[in-house]
């Protein structure tokens, strides 16, 4: 069983037993506990620590656990009503009113219930993340000289430069801010770029928490549909003299959600339109470093082609470590790289160091080449694992594009499916999955899920998935493929 959910069952059966203690009796000793209930003793520690944090249990250092004494009656609820009327007032003269939508995200973020396999992770499963690596990286890290001083407000040299040299062309380490994550990189570039109720195209269907971004900044996002080869140039350009935006954001590499990568055709079209409309692109780079190990030769970030400033790259290690290891680059170059300095240090001062020293001592590691191996070959597996349990058992499904790289499947379903239905179907059925609607900015083409095969245990968790899948579609999907018809 994994730690976690080790975890959360020992504190579970702890709760119950505390009322056989008085206030302030001391609890079995930790060594006790470990026999009794067959677990580690880190197991333990994590489990009275989260007892200690809900205030039922005081740890004392050399002397153990106790039951905690029971707190003073809580006071009266306030009436926090009014908070109704300030807050509809807020943004109220805004051309484009901010909204303030966490819900495409946290479909992500959200662990699920107990036994629901995770088809809605966003993030690598804690059996491919390199915890010892970092762990390790982490102790040597607080170790260095300085290690717990301020650092430099851009980041430190070395890690500016590091991340240069992975985007490549010419990007140097002055051109390099770093950021406490790809959310936060995005969040900065669009405030720098985009003043309150302007337009900022995006492609369709998108990643929602970049729509997110843009919507609690006041922004307008305009969707510029995506094929499989990446967005579609003539389009981008009408949209560009439709609207006057001058901000595109886009993900030319294993887009989310639908794997695509921007065909080599298009690049150079790309930046040519937007550098003619006098507009930024921001690259969002979220997912290079979860390659699959059948993709090939991988083309270079849109940054490393790009001499005149166009592109503000947006470059993360979270997605190929630890969703807690938030660490990534904002890369540009000319006066707007001032710009998004100001505003970061306005919003977040900098990235704690011991951080950005533990970035340095794990991408400098010979641990780290080999995690980047493991998982582009696991995830390859998962993939394939994942494409041949749906084609056999939910062949309805339309999968257009397999991708070589990144973490998920992007599915249309039929004509006439209920997607949040079906979503509701699947959970009941132990299966949590991504439905489309939140990454279209506008009216979906149809109905989708995104399908991820990084957050799971592995590849039997997948097959059962699959299976749990082919139940819900059987309650929700019309046609005769419904199980309702065909017991008719």
């Amino acid at each position: 069983m994994h730690e976690r959910s080790s975890v959360g069952e020992l504190a579970d059966r702890l709760r119950r037993e505390l009322n056989r203690y008085s206030p302030g009796e001391k609890l079995p000793s930790s060594r006790t506990l470990v026999e009794r209930f067959r677990v580690s003793p880190v197991t333990v520690s994590r489990a009275l620590a989260q007892l200690a944090a809900e205030g039922l249990v005081v740890t004392r250092p050399g002397a153990g656990a106790f039951r905690a004494r029971p707190r003073a009656t809580a006071a009266p609820a306030g009436d926090t009503s009014w908070q109704e009327v300030a807050l509809s007032a807020d943004g109220a003269a805004d051309l484009v009113p901010r909204t303030v939508d966490a819900s495409g995200v946290t479909v992500s973020l959200a662990a699920p219930p107990p036994g629901v396999i995770e088809f809605n992770g966003g993030y690598l499963h804690p059996s491919l993340q390199p915890e010892r690596a970092m762990a390790a990286a982490l102790s040597r890290a607080g170790r260095r000289p300085g290690a717990w001083g301020r650092p430099p407000m851009e980041g430190l040299p070395e890690l500016r430069e590091w991340f240069a040299r992975s985007i490549g062309g010419s990007v140097t380490a002055a051109e390099v801010l770093v950021t406490a994550g790809g959310q936060s990189a995005l969040t900065t570039a669009l405030r720098a770029l985009a003043p309150p109720g302007a337009p900022v195209l995006v492609e369709s269907p998108t990643y929602p928490g970049m729509l997110a971004i843009a919507r609690a900044a006041g922004l307008r996002p305009v969707p510029v549909p995506v094929d499989a080869d990446g967005v579609r140039p003539e389009l981008l350009a009408d949209a560009f003299r439709a609207t006057g935006a001058r901000v595109f954001v886009c993900q030319p590499l294993f887009q989310n959600p639908t794997g695509a990568v921007l065909a080599a055709d298009r690049r150079g079209e790309v930046l040519r339109i937007a550098r003619e409309a006098g507009a930024f692109v921001v690259e969002d780079d979220f997912v290079r470093r979860l390659v699959h190990e059948d993709a090939g030769e991988l083309p270079g970030p849109l940054a490393a082609d790009d001499p005149d400033g166009v592109v503000v790259h947006v470059g993360s290690l979270t997605k190929a470590t630890s969703p807690s290891f938030r660490v990534s680059a904002l890369a540009a170059r000319g006066p707007v790289l001032e710009r998004l300095r100001a505003i970061q240090v306005v919003d977040t001062f900098f990235v704690p160091r011991p951080l950005q020293e533990a970035a340095l001592e794990l991408v400098g590691s010979p641990a780290w080449p080999r995690h980047l191996r493991a998982i582009s070959a696991e995830l390859r597996g998962r993939r394939d694992t994942m494409t041949a349990a749906l084609r056999l058992t939910l062949p309805e499904l339309a999968l257009p594009h397999i991708p070589s790289g990144g973490y998920h499947l992007w599915l249309r379903l039929p004509d006439g499916t209920d997607e949040t239905a079906l979503t509701a179907a699947a959970l009941r059925a132990g299966v949590a999955l991504t439905p489309g609607r939140p990454y279209f900015s506008a009216e979906p083409p149809a109905g989708h899920v995104r399908l991820s095969f990084a957050a799971v245990a592995g590849a039997g968790e997948i097959t059962e998935g699959v299976r749990r899948l082919r139940t819900a579609c059987d309650e929700v999907l019309p046609g005769p493929g419904n199980r309702s018809t065909r017991g008719a």
